[in-house]
Protein backbone atom coordinates (compact mmCIF):
# COMPACT_ATOMS: atom_id res chain seq x y z
CA UNK A 1 0.00 0.00 0.00
CA UNK A 2 2.66 2.51 0.74
CA UNK A 3 4.82 1.66 -2.65
CA UNK A 4 1.49 2.22 -4.39
CA UNK A 5 0.96 5.96 -2.79
CA UNK A 6 4.80 6.67 -3.53
CA UNK A 7 4.27 5.76 -6.92
CA UNK A 8 0.61 7.50 -6.99
CA UNK A 9 2.32 10.48 -5.56
CA UNK A 10 5.33 10.61 -8.17
CA UNK A 11 2.73 10.19 -11.11
CA UNK A 12 1.10 13.08 -9.56
CA UNK A 13 3.56 15.57 -8.33
CA UNK A 14 1.38 18.79 -9.06
CA UNK A 15 -1.09 17.94 -6.75
CA UNK A 16 1.08 16.92 -3.95
CA UNK A 17 2.63 20.21 -4.55
CA UNK A 18 -0.81 21.82 -4.12
CA UNK A 19 -1.44 19.44 -1.33
CA UNK A 20 1.89 20.87 0.39
CA UNK A 21 0.75 24.30 0.18
CA UNK A 22 -2.76 24.27 1.09
CA UNK A 23 -0.91 22.10 4.28
CA UNK A 24 1.29 25.07 4.71
CA UNK A 25 -1.63 27.18 5.06
CA UNK A 26 -3.81 25.57 7.24
CA UNK A 27 -0.92 24.48 9.47
CA UNK A 28 0.11 28.10 9.64
CA UNK A 29 -3.44 29.11 10.61
CA UNK A 30 -3.89 26.30 13.39
CA UNK A 31 -0.34 27.36 14.46
CA UNK A 32 -1.47 30.97 14.76
CA UNK A 33 -4.82 29.90 16.90
CA UNK A 34 -3.50 27.02 19.27
CA UNK A 35 -4.08 27.25 22.71
CA UNK A 36 -0.40 28.30 24.13
CA UNK A 37 -0.04 27.19 28.37
CA UNK A 38 2.92 25.85 29.68
CA UNK A 39 1.64 23.02 31.90
CA UNK A 40 0.00 20.36 30.10
CA UNK A 41 -4.26 19.94 31.72
CA UNK A 42 -4.38 16.20 32.91
CA UNK A 43 -6.13 16.92 35.95
CA UNK A 44 -9.69 15.05 35.83
CA UNK A 45 -12.84 16.59 34.62
CA UNK A 46 -14.50 17.63 38.19
CA UNK A 47 -17.55 19.61 39.41
CA UNK A 48 -17.16 21.01 42.83
CA UNK A 49 -20.14 22.50 44.93
CA UNK A 50 -19.91 24.81 47.60
CA UNK A 51 -22.53 25.18 50.36
CA UNK A 52 -22.18 27.80 53.29
CA UNK A 53 -23.57 26.98 56.22
CA UNK A 54 -22.98 29.86 58.64
CA UNK A 55 -21.82 29.57 62.45
CA UNK A 56 -22.25 25.77 62.01
CA UNK A 57 -19.90 23.64 63.47
CA UNK A 58 -17.98 20.62 60.71
CA UNK A 59 -19.58 17.92 62.65
CA UNK A 60 -22.95 19.72 61.47
CA UNK A 61 -22.13 20.45 58.25
CA UNK A 62 -21.02 16.93 57.51
CA UNK A 63 -24.27 15.31 58.56
CA UNK A 64 -26.65 17.83 57.79
CA UNK A 65 -25.01 19.29 54.43
CA UNK A 66 -22.32 17.04 53.25
CA UNK A 67 -23.66 13.87 53.37
CA UNK A 68 -26.93 14.71 51.89
CA UNK A 69 -25.06 16.31 49.21
CA UNK A 70 -22.57 13.46 48.57
CA UNK A 71 -25.27 10.76 48.61
CA UNK A 72 -27.07 12.77 46.36
CA UNK A 73 -24.32 12.99 43.38
CA UNK A 74 -23.64 9.81 43.74
CA UNK A 75 -26.25 9.24 41.32
CA UNK A 76 -25.30 11.88 38.59
CA UNK A 77 -24.79 9.92 34.91
CA UNK A 78 -20.76 9.54 34.31
CA UNK A 79 -19.58 10.35 37.78
CA UNK A 80 -16.95 7.84 38.86
CA UNK A 81 -15.92 9.64 42.62
CA UNK A 82 -17.76 11.72 44.85
CA UNK A 83 -15.58 13.48 47.79
CA UNK A 84 -17.11 15.28 50.71
CA UNK A 85 -15.20 17.58 52.93
CA UNK A 86 -16.42 19.62 55.77
CA UNK A 87 -15.02 22.94 57.23
CA UNK A 88 -16.54 25.03 59.38
CA UNK A 89 -18.81 27.32 57.86
CA UNK A 90 -18.10 25.58 54.73
CA UNK A 91 -18.86 22.18 53.05
CA UNK A 92 -17.20 21.21 49.72
CA UNK A 93 -18.24 18.27 47.69
CA UNK A 94 -16.43 17.24 44.56
CA UNK A 95 -17.97 15.35 41.68
CA UNK A 96 -15.11 13.41 39.43
CA UNK A 97 -16.40 12.38 35.99
CA UNK A 98 -14.84 9.80 33.37
CA UNK A 99 -12.44 10.96 31.06
CA UNK A 100 -13.46 12.64 28.13
CA UNK A 101 -16.49 13.97 29.61
CA UNK A 102 -17.58 17.87 28.73
CA UNK A 103 -17.30 19.57 31.39
CA UNK A 104 -20.70 22.16 30.58
CA UNK A 105 -22.02 19.30 30.20
CA UNK A 106 -21.22 17.66 33.48
CA UNK A 107 -22.44 20.76 35.09
CA UNK A 108 -25.63 20.77 34.08
CA UNK A 109 -26.27 17.23 35.05
CA UNK A 110 -24.80 18.38 38.66
CA UNK A 111 -26.82 21.90 38.68
CA UNK A 112 -29.82 19.10 37.77
CA UNK A 113 -29.35 17.15 40.85
CA UNK A 114 -28.55 19.85 43.61
CA UNK A 115 -31.67 21.20 42.41
CA UNK A 116 -33.42 18.46 43.72
CA UNK A 117 -31.42 17.31 46.78
CA UNK A 118 -31.69 21.51 47.65
CA UNK A 119 -35.25 21.80 49.65
CA UNK A 120 -33.54 19.01 51.62
CA UNK A 121 -30.74 21.19 53.33
CA UNK A 122 -30.99 23.27 55.99
CA UNK A 123 -32.89 27.08 55.04
CA UNK A 124 -29.78 29.06 55.86
CA UNK A 125 -27.74 27.25 53.51
CA UNK A 126 -26.38 28.25 50.37
CA UNK A 127 -25.09 26.16 47.74
CA UNK A 128 -23.03 26.90 44.39
CA UNK A 129 -20.83 25.53 41.99
CA UNK A 130 -17.37 26.34 41.53
CA UNK A 131 -16.29 28.18 38.55
CA UNK A 132 -15.56 26.42 35.35
CA UNK A 133 -12.07 25.85 35.79
CA UNK A 134 -9.49 22.79 36.14
CA UNK A 135 -6.35 22.65 38.75
CA UNK A 136 -4.04 24.59 36.03
CA UNK A 137 -6.17 27.64 35.88
CA UNK A 138 -4.00 29.96 38.16
CA UNK A 139 -2.26 31.54 35.43
CA UNK A 140 -1.70 35.25 36.78
CA UNK A 141 -1.56 36.86 40.37
CA UNK A 142 -1.41 40.26 41.74
CA UNK A 143 -0.99 42.38 44.96
CA UNK A 144 -2.10 45.12 46.13
CA UNK A 145 0.03 47.79 47.92
CA UNK A 146 0.31 51.06 49.48
CA UNK A 147 3.96 51.83 50.56
CA UNK A 148 2.87 55.48 51.50
CA UNK A 149 0.09 54.06 54.69
CA UNK A 150 -2.37 56.80 53.11
CA UNK A 151 -5.00 53.00 52.59
CA UNK A 152 -5.30 50.53 55.68
CA UNK A 153 -5.96 46.71 54.55
CA UNK A 154 -9.32 46.81 54.12
CA UNK A 155 -9.83 50.03 52.00
CA UNK A 156 -7.25 47.75 49.91
CA UNK A 157 -9.29 44.47 50.04
CA UNK A 158 -12.69 46.99 49.22
CA UNK A 159 -10.54 48.68 46.07
CA UNK A 160 -10.28 44.58 45.04
CA UNK A 161 -13.50 43.37 45.69
CA UNK A 162 -15.72 46.25 44.34
CA UNK A 163 -13.35 47.79 41.73
CA UNK A 164 -10.68 45.49 40.12
CA UNK A 165 -12.66 42.50 40.51
CA UNK A 166 -15.55 42.95 38.64
CA UNK A 167 -13.60 45.29 35.85
CA UNK A 168 -11.65 41.62 35.35
CA UNK A 169 -14.56 39.64 35.46
CA UNK A 170 -15.46 40.93 32.06
CA UNK A 171 -12.57 39.70 30.29
CA UNK A 172 -13.15 37.28 28.02
CA UNK A 173 -11.68 33.35 29.25
CA UNK A 174 -11.36 34.53 32.92
CA UNK A 175 -13.58 32.96 35.25
CA UNK A 176 -12.96 33.74 38.70
CA UNK A 177 -11.30 36.52 40.38
CA UNK A 178 -10.27 35.15 43.89
CA UNK A 179 -9.04 37.34 46.27
CA UNK A 180 -6.40 36.71 49.36
CA UNK A 181 -6.05 38.78 52.23
CA UNK A 182 -6.75 42.13 53.41
CA UNK A 183 -9.50 42.78 55.87
CA UNK A 184 -13.60 42.61 55.09
CA UNK A 185 -15.27 45.75 56.32
CA UNK A 186 -18.35 44.56 57.97
CA UNK A 187 -20.88 46.52 61.10
CA UNK A 188 -20.59 44.60 63.60
CA UNK A 189 -23.65 44.67 66.79
CA UNK A 190 -21.75 43.23 69.93
CA UNK A 191 -24.88 42.89 72.17
CA UNK A 192 -25.33 43.05 75.44
CA UNK A 193 -26.83 40.50 77.33
CA UNK A 194 -27.81 42.05 80.77
CA UNK A 195 -29.38 44.76 78.55
CA UNK A 196 -31.34 42.34 76.71
CA UNK A 197 -32.45 40.18 79.64
CA UNK A 198 -33.46 43.65 81.87
CA UNK A 199 -35.50 44.83 78.54
CA UNK A 200 -36.68 40.93 78.39
CA UNK A 201 -35.93 41.10 74.64
CA UNK A 202 -34.96 37.69 73.21
CA UNK A 203 -31.94 37.95 70.45
CA UNK A 204 -33.59 36.19 67.98
CA UNK A 205 -35.64 40.06 68.34
CA UNK A 206 -32.59 41.94 68.16
CA UNK A 207 -31.71 39.96 64.75
CA UNK A 208 -35.46 40.15 62.58
CA UNK A 209 -35.53 43.68 63.51
CA UNK A 210 -31.73 44.53 61.60
CA UNK A 211 -33.16 42.80 58.94
CA UNK A 212 -36.90 44.37 58.70
CA UNK A 213 -34.53 47.75 59.63
CA UNK A 214 -32.32 47.42 56.89
CA UNK A 215 -35.28 47.09 53.78
CA UNK A 216 -37.00 49.08 51.12
CA UNK A 217 -41.06 49.04 51.10
CA UNK A 218 -42.75 50.03 48.05
CA UNK A 219 -46.19 51.57 47.71
CA UNK A 220 -48.72 52.27 44.87
CA UNK A 221 -48.92 54.81 42.44
CA UNK A 222 -50.66 58.36 44.02
CA UNK A 223 -52.17 60.84 40.72
CA UNK A 224 -51.42 64.36 41.68
CA UNK A 225 -51.43 67.52 39.38
CA UNK A 226 -51.16 65.04 36.20
CA UNK A 227 -48.02 63.20 37.66
CA UNK A 228 -47.43 59.90 38.65
CA UNK A 229 -45.99 59.95 42.66
CA UNK A 230 -44.72 56.46 43.56
CA UNK A 231 -45.04 55.88 47.30
CA UNK A 232 -41.94 53.87 48.70
CA UNK A 233 -40.17 53.80 51.76
CA UNK A 234 -36.46 53.94 52.38
CA UNK A 235 -34.81 51.92 54.36
CA UNK A 236 -31.94 50.73 53.32
CA UNK A 237 -28.45 50.91 55.86
CA UNK A 238 -26.51 53.31 54.93
CA UNK A 239 -24.00 53.69 58.36
CA UNK A 240 -23.87 53.44 62.12
CA UNK A 241 -26.44 55.81 62.99
CA UNK A 242 -28.68 54.29 60.84
CA UNK A 243 -28.41 51.21 62.92
CA UNK A 244 -28.18 52.25 66.04
CA UNK A 245 -31.80 54.06 65.64
CA UNK A 246 -33.50 50.76 64.88
CA UNK A 247 -36.67 50.38 67.03
CA UNK A 248 -36.69 46.95 69.14
CA UNK A 249 -39.43 47.29 71.60
CA UNK A 250 -41.08 50.16 73.79
CA UNK A 251 -41.77 50.36 77.35
CA UNK A 252 -44.54 50.21 79.31
CA UNK A 253 -44.47 54.07 79.15
CA UNK A 254 -43.97 54.09 75.61
CA UNK A 255 -40.40 55.21 75.14
CA UNK A 256 -38.94 52.92 72.46
CA UNK A 257 -36.21 50.60 72.74
CA UNK A 258 -33.25 51.47 70.25
CA UNK A 259 -30.63 49.02 69.36
CA UNK A 260 -27.85 51.60 70.31
CA UNK A 261 -29.37 50.98 74.21
CA UNK A 262 -28.81 46.83 74.24
CA UNK A 263 -25.52 47.00 71.87
CA UNK A 264 -22.46 48.58 70.89
CA UNK A 265 -22.40 49.19 67.65
CA UNK A 266 -18.92 49.73 65.02
CA UNK A 267 -16.82 48.60 61.86
CA UNK A 268 -14.86 45.90 62.55
CA UNK A 269 -12.85 43.38 60.08
CA UNK A 270 -14.83 39.86 59.23
CA UNK A 271 -13.26 36.84 61.13
CA UNK A 272 -10.03 35.81 59.39
CA UNK A 273 -8.76 31.94 58.25
CA UNK A 274 -5.67 33.48 56.92
CA UNK A 275 -3.56 35.90 55.79
CA UNK A 276 -1.95 37.53 52.90
CA UNK A 277 2.16 38.52 52.59
CA UNK A 278 4.60 39.74 50.41
CA UNK A 279 8.19 38.95 49.98
CA UNK A 280 8.27 39.65 54.27
CA UNK A 281 6.99 43.19 53.83
CA UNK A 282 3.91 42.85 55.79
CA UNK A 283 0.55 42.24 55.09
CA UNK A 284 -0.95 42.93 51.46
CA UNK A 285 -4.17 42.22 49.38
CA UNK A 286 -3.64 39.86 46.57
CA UNK A 287 -6.20 39.06 43.18
CA UNK A 288 -5.89 35.50 41.67
CA UNK A 289 -6.87 35.24 37.79
CA UNK A 290 -8.90 31.73 37.30
CA UNK A 291 -9.03 30.92 33.77
CA UNK A 292 -11.77 29.16 32.25
CA UNK A 293 -11.36 25.81 31.12
CA UNK A 294 -10.32 25.14 27.69
CA UNK A 295 -9.05 28.74 27.07
CA UNK A 296 -6.04 30.27 25.42
CA UNK A 297 -3.85 30.58 28.55
CA UNK A 298 -1.11 33.01 26.87
CA UNK A 299 -4.28 35.18 25.57
CA UNK A 300 -6.29 35.33 28.88
CA UNK A 301 -3.09 36.50 30.75
CA UNK A 302 -2.03 39.10 27.53
CA UNK A 303 -5.47 40.41 28.41
CA UNK A 304 -5.27 40.53 32.05
CA UNK A 305 -2.16 42.82 31.69
CA UNK A 306 -3.81 45.09 29.27
CA UNK A 307 -6.82 45.74 31.60
CA UNK A 308 -4.63 46.09 35.10
CA UNK A 309 -2.62 48.93 32.76
CA UNK A 310 -5.82 50.53 32.51
CA UNK A 311 -7.43 50.38 35.63
CA UNK A 312 -3.93 51.38 36.82
CA UNK A 313 -4.92 55.08 36.48
CA UNK A 314 -8.61 54.91 38.54
CA UNK A 315 -6.52 53.53 41.61
CA UNK A 316 -6.49 55.56 44.45
CA UNK A 317 -3.40 57.80 44.84
CA UNK A 318 -0.40 55.49 45.94
CA UNK A 319 -1.82 52.09 45.56
CA UNK A 320 0.04 50.13 43.19
CA UNK A 321 -0.35 46.84 41.65
CA UNK A 322 2.72 44.19 41.85
CA UNK A 323 2.66 41.24 39.64
CA UNK A 324 3.67 37.99 42.00
CA UNK A 325 3.08 35.36 39.72
CA UNK A 326 2.95 35.40 35.89
CA UNK A 327 2.56 32.69 34.08
CA UNK A 328 3.25 33.88 30.22
CA UNK A 329 7.16 33.64 30.90
CA UNK A 330 7.26 30.08 31.66
CA UNK A 331 5.10 29.90 28.27
CA UNK A 332 7.74 32.25 26.04
CA UNK A 333 10.46 30.15 27.19
CA UNK A 334 8.61 26.98 26.59
CA UNK A 335 8.17 28.57 23.11
CA UNK A 336 11.41 29.47 22.29
CA UNK A 337 12.89 26.42 23.18
CA UNK A 338 11.33 25.35 20.29
CA UNK A 339 12.34 27.68 17.91
CA UNK A 340 15.82 27.04 19.02
CA UNK A 341 15.67 23.54 18.71
CA UNK A 342 14.33 23.94 15.28
CA UNK A 343 17.13 26.31 14.12
CA UNK A 344 19.79 24.08 15.71
CA UNK A 345 18.17 20.83 13.85
CA UNK A 346 18.16 23.52 10.43
CA UNK A 347 21.66 24.03 10.50
CA UNK A 348 22.85 20.49 11.57
CA UNK A 349 21.10 19.01 8.57
CA UNK A 350 22.09 21.20 6.25
CA UNK A 351 25.67 20.68 7.62
CA UNK A 352 25.61 17.26 7.32
CA UNK A 353 24.17 16.90 4.05
CA UNK A 354 26.60 19.36 2.71
CA UNK A 355 29.44 17.82 3.64
CA UNK A 356 28.64 14.29 3.12
CA UNK A 357 26.38 14.21 0.32
CA UNK A 358 28.01 17.67 -1.24
CA UNK A 359 24.45 17.75 -2.72
CA UNK A 360 22.61 21.38 -1.33
CA UNK A 361 19.03 20.42 -3.32
CA UNK A 362 18.93 16.97 -1.60
CA UNK A 363 19.47 19.31 2.01
CA UNK A 364 17.22 21.59 0.58
CA UNK A 365 14.58 18.87 0.47
CA UNK A 366 15.39 17.04 3.92
CA UNK A 367 14.77 20.74 5.40
CA UNK A 368 11.19 21.35 3.80
CA UNK A 369 10.36 18.09 5.30
CA UNK A 370 10.34 19.05 8.95
CA UNK A 371 8.27 22.35 8.80
CA UNK A 372 5.37 20.35 6.76
CA UNK A 373 5.55 18.00 9.85
CA UNK A 374 5.45 20.42 12.50
CA UNK A 375 2.64 21.76 11.32
CA UNK A 376 0.70 18.49 10.32
CA UNK A 377 1.40 17.52 14.56
CA UNK A 378 -0.37 20.99 14.83
CA UNK A 379 -3.31 20.43 13.48
CA UNK A 380 -3.48 16.92 14.97
CA UNK A 381 -3.13 18.87 18.03
CA UNK A 382 -5.69 21.12 17.20
CA UNK A 383 -8.60 18.39 16.39
CA UNK A 384 -7.72 16.32 19.43
CA UNK A 385 -7.96 19.98 21.64
CA UNK A 386 -4.55 19.20 23.13
CA UNK A 387 -2.51 22.83 23.40
CA UNK A 388 0.95 24.08 23.21
CA UNK A 389 2.41 23.31 26.38
CA UNK A 390 5.99 21.91 27.44
CA UNK A 391 5.01 18.51 26.63
CA UNK A 392 3.30 19.12 23.64
CA UNK A 393 6.14 21.16 22.45
CA UNK A 394 8.73 18.66 23.82
CA UNK A 395 7.82 16.04 22.33
CA UNK A 396 7.51 17.96 18.22
CA UNK A 397 10.91 18.84 19.36
CA UNK A 398 12.02 15.06 19.97
CA UNK A 399 10.02 13.86 16.95
CA UNK A 400 11.81 16.06 15.00
CA UNK A 401 14.97 14.10 14.74
CA UNK A 402 12.99 10.67 13.80
CA UNK A 403 11.65 12.86 11.19
CA UNK A 404 14.75 14.13 9.65
CA UNK A 405 16.41 10.57 10.07
CA UNK A 406 13.83 8.82 7.64
CA UNK A 407 14.05 12.27 5.33
CA UNK A 408 18.19 11.73 5.07
CA UNK A 409 17.66 7.16 4.66
CA UNK A 410 15.53 8.13 1.64
CA UNK A 411 17.69 10.43 0.53
CA UNK A 412 21.00 8.39 1.07
CA UNK A 413 19.43 5.61 -0.75
CA UNK A 414 18.33 7.91 -4.12
CA UNK A 415 22.43 8.63 -3.80
CA UNK A 416 23.12 5.02 -3.90
CA UNK A 417 20.63 4.37 -6.73
CA UNK A 418 22.39 7.36 -8.89
CA UNK A 419 25.62 6.07 -8.36
CA UNK A 420 25.07 2.71 -9.53
CA UNK A 421 22.71 4.63 -12.37
CA UNK A 422 23.48 7.50 -14.07
CA UNK A 423 20.82 10.25 -13.74
CA UNK A 424 18.86 11.65 -16.74
CA UNK A 425 16.04 13.75 -17.64
CA UNK A 426 14.72 10.09 -19.51
CA UNK A 427 15.30 7.96 -16.30
CA UNK A 428 15.18 10.92 -13.44
CA UNK A 429 11.45 9.75 -11.88
CA UNK A 430 12.26 6.01 -12.85
CA UNK A 431 15.54 5.94 -10.31
CA UNK A 432 13.63 8.14 -7.63
CA UNK A 433 10.01 5.80 -7.34
CA UNK A 434 12.78 3.12 -7.66
CA UNK A 435 15.11 4.17 -4.57
CA UNK A 436 11.75 5.56 -2.72
CA UNK A 437 9.82 2.60 -2.76
CA UNK A 438 12.78 0.74 -1.50
CA UNK A 439 12.85 1.94 1.82
CA UNK A 440 9.76 3.78 1.77
CA UNK A 441 7.26 1.06 3.37
CA UNK A 442 10.30 0.68 6.23
CA UNK A 443 10.80 4.06 7.64
CA UNK A 444 6.41 4.08 7.65
CA UNK A 445 6.61 2.00 9.83
CA UNK A 446 9.57 2.62 11.60
CA UNK A 447 7.93 5.91 12.28
CA UNK A 448 4.54 4.51 13.12
CA UNK A 449 6.02 2.55 15.69
CA UNK A 450 8.13 5.40 16.99
CA UNK A 451 4.27 7.32 17.24
CA UNK A 452 2.86 4.88 19.08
Amino acid sequence: MIARLIRWSIGNRFLVILFAILLTVWGGYTVKNTPLDAIPDLSDVQVIIKTTFPGQAPQVVEDQVTYPLTTAMLAVPGAVTVRGYSFFNDSFVYVIFEDGTDLYWARSRVLEYLSQVAPTLPAASRSALGPDATGVGWVYQYALVDKTGGHDLAQLRSIQDWFLKYELQTIDGVSEVATIGGMVKQYQVVVDPEKLRTYGIPLEKVQSEIVRGNQETGGRVIEMAEAEYMVRASGYIKGIKDLEVIPLAVTEKGTPILLRDVAQIRLGPELRRGIGELNGEGEAVGGVIIMRYGENAMRTIDLVKEKLETLKESLPEGVEIVTTYDRSSLIERAVDTLKEKLLEEFIVVLLVCALFLFHIRSALVILLSLPLGILAAFIVMNAQGINANIMSLGGIAIAIGAMVDAAIVMIENMHKHIERTPLTRDNRWQIVTKAAVEVGPALFFSLLIITF
